[in-house]
């Protein structure tokens, strides 16, 4: 038989990168279950279920919170081309990879898009933002990544927010990597329009993107002098499906919004403080192990997310022979750098299902391995040694 006839099994690898992480086995048994039609009523009482458990992890009471069809990205997309018009003036805070994703998707919208930008590692400056907006008048909106995924940076965004208000712009809040492993409290902090993505923190496969809108963003999309520049994304459209009409605007992925309600409702039960908690304490750990090591982190430590932990590589090392090695050997990815730090960061994510000490000290013994192989000086068993020791302060 050919190989492309031949059943395809996946090696069993835990996913430490930036995303997707493992997903819980409870998801891909509610992903498993038989198929509903997109307009059967037992569907939109899922549909339903799902609406109420996004706006309970956003901490939210936005009416228009729906996952959007397709990964975080889509997420990004939708919220910007359903606020921005042709002419819109739009700020994006840059301090990664993903700030410059929001700044191009704005840029293709017709927006004059103006650039706020820190160095990969430290956290947005709020006065920054403030400067920019002194600078231009009628601002519509300002874009912040909450996580940045490609530095393991997170930024502060009550502060922020406060501050794009008081000049009356909308404030657009990337929560892909954050939702579900540290606190989003859109309500709280006024964000006007939030996204993410079901592959990292909520313990899902990739392919939904939940996204919410406050009231100011949805008055900004109701006054719109132009179409919305994608059908696909017009939230307008889309509410009507998620909302009281069920008019027909595409064929939803019935199953994947299976997974997402079975995933909402793991992520619900252990609590949201409890499941922060959770991501805090094992990203501790993860980082006592590696300084333990002789490891110098990325992040500044002021600003460092507890999903995922950016680590120099050391003087010596090959980044790709290790990634490879640890793949290959002991089935662990973990992710390189992007753009400037391409070959000089690891990315490991402590997502969801996988931010437990089990994965940690997995990782961290699979690690001192392959760095002793590539001649890197490093003390037996300290690294697990000092994980071990944050682990057990912390209960």
């Amino acid at each position: 038989m050919v190989k492309y006839m031949e059943e395809f099994h996946p090696p069993a690898r835990l996913l430490m990168g930036a995303g997707p992480s493992n997903v819980n086995t409870r998801v891909l048994r509610a992903m498993s279950v038989p198929l509903l039609g997109h307009l059967d009523p037992d569907f939109i009482s899922v549909m339903d279920d799902v609406k109420v458990m996004l706006r309970l992890v956003f901490q939210t009471a936005n009416n228009l919170t729906i996952p959007i069809s397709g990964t975080g990205t889509a997420g990004m997309e939708a919220a910007l081309v359903n606020i921005l018009e042709p002419g819109d003036t739009f700020i994006a805070a840059i301090n990664g990879y993903f700030g410059a994703r929001l700044a191009e998707i704005a840029s293709r919208c017709g927006a004059t898009v103006h650039k706020v930008e820190a160095p990969w590692g430290t956290a947005v400056d709020p006065g920054a933002i403030e400067a920019e907006l002194k600078k231009h008048p009628r601002v519509k909106a300002v874009s912040l990544v909450h996580a940045e995924t490609s530095t393991g940076v997170l930024n502060p965004v009550p502060e922020i927010a406060d501050i794009v208000h008081r000049y009356n712009a909308l404030l657009v809040l990337d929560t892909v990597t954050s939702l579900g492993g540290v606190e989003v409290a859109v309500d709280k902090w006024n964000v006007d329009v939030c996204y993410a993505g079901t592959q990292k923190c909520l313990g899902c496969p990739p392919g939904l993107a939940p996204l919410t809108l406050g009231p100011r963003a949805q008055e900004a999309l109701a006054g719109r002098k132009t179409p919305v520049q994608s059908w696909y994304f017009d939230l307008s459209l889309l509410s009507s499906y998620w909302g009281q009409d069920r008019a027909y605007h595409h064929t939803a992925p019935i199953s994947m919004i299976f997974g997402l309600r079975e995933g909402l409702r793991v992520v619900l039960e252990e609590g949201l403080e409890h499941r922060f908690q959770r991501h805090q304490r094992n990203a501790a750990a993860l980082r006592a192990g590696l300084q333990a090591l002789g490891l110098e982190l990325f992040a500044q430590e002021e600003c460092r997310l507890p999903c995922l932990t950016s680590v120099r590589v050391p003087e010596g090392v090959t980044d790709a022979r290790v990634r490879t090695a640890l793949l290959r050997q002991y089935n662990i990815e973990i992710g390189g750098g992007l753009g400037p730090v391409a070959g000089k960061i690891w990315r490991v994510g402590l997502m969801g299902e996988n931010s437990y000490p089990s994965t940690v000290f997995t990782l961290l013994s699979a690690l001192e391995t392959i760095l002793t192989g590539e001649g890197y000086e490093v003390a037996p068993g300290v690294a697990l040694a000092a994980a071990q020791q944050v682990i057990a302060g912390a209960t």
